[in-house]
């Protein structure tokens, strides 16, 4: 009998020194919210250091960061959870970043960081358009921004490829049109805009925030020493 006993636990012993598997660790990088503020979050909700970029699809500065800053900050940051990324709409260019948030927000929320990408990757080819639309069609181009904030939307969408661009991102031409004109989507990235220059003093294009305090990064290898000195 004492026997059996030493051969039953003698073939614990292992199960013991594993111990209970280790917990799955969580794909921050998955992990998407909207946020009140307007803007839509990547990462930990708790992570100690939280970056905000107030951004511009057309704006060249944050293409720049888009193609250098983003993947870092993803794999080094946001992967391991000690970062959140928020991004929030900065209209600097009016109407064509104003259909292009519209459109951006078209999607589901764990799509909005990958056409984000998208948009930012197509940025050089929608100013080639826009360059030849100010070129051939000025006169349109005022007429158009007179228009109600939907209307307007969807003319500088139209001109400058942003719905068949949309539709070869899984958005059907009719969805795209219905998120131009919605004026609750409208409201809400304006309310983000306003709240971004009268708020917290954004007046240009990107703007980064760590940890609620404004930085004078632009770039991504003046902002990573930002978000190792707050602490990620």
């Amino acid at each position: 009998m004492m026997q059996r006993f030493l051969l039953l636990m003698l073939a614990l012993v292992p199960l013991f020194a594993l111990g209970a598997a280790p917990a799955p660790q969580p794909n921050w990088i998955a992990t998407v919210a909207a946020t009140p503020e307007g803007g839509y979050r990547q990462g930990n909700p708790n992570a100690p250091v939280k970056l905000i970029e107030y951004g511009s699809r057309t704006c060249p500065t944050c293409y720049q960061f888009a193609e250098q800053g983003v993947q870092p900050l993803r794999d080094q940051y946001i992967a391991t959870g000690k970062v959140s990324y928020e991004y929030r709409d900065f209209l600097v260019h009016g109407a064509p970043d104003f259909a292009l948030a519209l459109l951006n927000q078209c999607v589901p929320v764990q799509r909005f960081f990958p056409v984000l990408d998208a948009i930012y990757a197509n940025q050089p080819e929608f100013e080639k358009r826009m360059i030849a639309l100010e070129k051939t069609s000025p006169d349109k181009i005022k007429a158009w921004q007179k228009l109600p904030p939907g209307q307007m939307a969807t003319r500088f969408a139209e001109a400058l490829g942003m719905i068949a661009f949309m539709q070869r991102h899984g958005v059907p031409e009719a969805r795209a049109r219905q998120c131009l004109a919605d004026p609750k989507a409208g409201a809400r990235i304006a309310k983000t805009y306003a709240d971004g220059a009268k708020v917290h003093g954004v007046d240009g294009t990107p703007s980064f925030f760590v940890n609620g305090r404004r930085t004078r990064a632009f770039s991504w290898p003046y902002l990573e020493p930002e978000l190792r000195a707050a602490g990620a």
